[in-house]
């Protein structure tokens, strides 16, 4: 299909941000620059991949990755992907989110639906069932209804207006949001960088540059919880565990774990993790929640495991781990990006990064050694790649008969979206 040119330069996050700009897009910006190359990537963590004398670790299986789509936005960057059943969702820096068809063959592939447009950019889109939620730099939350009919509609805001007023006449509602400035506490004060939903889908997570997050019941879109000063700078992702943990990471170099235990009203801290000394940019979990991947600007993929042994908080190993029988500990890192890593994704036994270095890496576990082979090297963007999802191929997923394959789709600020092959075994 025909790549088409962006009539407008894109921009990164660091030109676009409010007056409230995160100290974290400065310090991407100024990471992911040429001298990052020659620095040492975290010395203290052993590599998980073997030395590497080629572009990419030979794996025992035959491997092959292909390029088999670029779709274009119009002339704005991709900042954020998101997969629901046959459907790629994408936010841009224009307000808009598109919905691409992925059973469409060939250049039909290239074809999108206007789902939903605003004034803000998006910075991240999560959808479940008949909801899309998009996440803003207006500071808000949006909520769309996916009609039968394939259209979409704004269903309403967060927090709504019903939310706001009810925490109006209290004092006790209202925190310090700056110098003698305060604000409701169910209102973000800066972007809202992050949404994860819980695995139920009754609960939506949310975080922000503003340094918190904050907890929304589905059911009925009330604000239930916010953690403020969660962190010492911007908060740049969120996501959720099937047991309920709940992990961000931030600026401040720190991801953090929360948990609300039993009938507690509110998510207490149980562990912070601190090995990266960069901004840390992305997470992703394994699907059984036992393996944390967080990518950072000292262009390390940290790789962190929960163990269990029944003693106490392990400081020593990887920060500080999980509270009681459970150990959340780094167990070495991958290496091979040459700039700052800025989105991670993860499916089955495999895992994905994107990197300011304009490429795509695909990394395998292979086995129970804990040692990983990287697949393939995508390259193919112009510019860094924002942001990422992944799927086992329906006609090859993982476990069939014919080999292996998986669909990597990569936005960039390069205004493209990228649909990447990737076949292992045979073909």
């Amino acid at each position: 299909m025909g790549i088409l040119p962006c009539p407008l330069p894109c921009s990164s996050d660091a030109t676009i941000s409010s007056e409230h700009q995160s100290s974290h897009y400065r310090h991407l910006q100024s990471e992911s620059s040429s001298s990052l190359a020659s620095q040492s990537s975290l010395p203290s963590v052993p590599s998980l991949t073997p030395q590497q004398s080629q572009p990419f670790d030979l794996s025992p299986t035959p491997v092959h990755h292909c390029c088999v789509a670029t779709l274009s936005a119009p002339s704005s960057y991709v900042s954020s992907l998101a997969l629901a059943g046959k459907f790629l969702y994408s936010g841009s820096s224009d307000g808009e989110v598109r919905a691409w068809d992925r059973s469409l063959p060939g250049s039909d592939a290239g074809l999108a639906a206007l789902a939903a447009v605003s004034t803000s950019a998006v910075k991240s889109v999560v959808a479940r069932g008949d909801r899309l939620f998009t996440a803003h730099q207006d500071q808000k939350i949006r909520v769309w209804k996916i009609e039968a009919d394939g259209r979409y509609s704004l269903v309403t805001s967060l927090p709504t207006l019903a939310d706001r007023f009810a925490r109006l006449f209290s004092a006790k509602n209202y925190v310090e949001v700056r110098r003698h400035k305060k604000r409701t506490w169910v209102h973000h004060v800066d972007a809202v960088s992050s949404l994860a939903l819980a695995h139920d889908g009754s609960v939506l997570y949310s975080a922000s540059w503003d340094r918190s997050f904050k907890v929304w019941r589905v059911s009925d879109f009330r604000c239930m919880e916010s953690v403020d000063r969660a962190h010492d700078d911007a908060i740049n992702a969120v996501v959720v565990s099937r047991d309920g943990h709940v992990y961000t990471c931030s600026a401040d170099r720190k991801i953090k774990v929360w948990k609300k235990e039993g009938h507690q009203r509110k998510h207490a801290l149980v562990a912070t993790l601190e090995r990266h000394r960069s901004a840390v940019n992305a997470l992703a979990l394994s699907e059984d929640g036992c393996i944390l991947y967080s990518g950072a600007c000292d262009r390390s993929i940290l790789v962190w495991e929960k163990v269990q042994d029944g003693g106490r908080n392990r400081g020593s190993e990887g920060g500080s781990g999980l509270e009681g029988e459970h150990y959340m500990v780094v167990v070495g890192a991958l290496r091979g990006h040459s700039k700052a890593i800025l989105c991670v994704a993860v499916v089955g036994a495999v895992v994905c990064s994107g990197s300011a270095d304009h490429t795509v890496r695909v990394w395998r576990r292979m086995g129970e050694d804990r040692s990983y082979s990287c697949l393939a090297v995508c390259e193919g963007h112009a510019k860094p790649v924002k942001c990422l999802a992944a799927a086992a191929d329906a006609d090859g997923g993982e476990g069939s008969g014919s080999g292996t394959r998986y669909l990597v789709y990569s936005g960039g600020l390069d205004c493209k979206i990228k649909v990447w092959r990737i076949c292992f075994g045979k073909e």
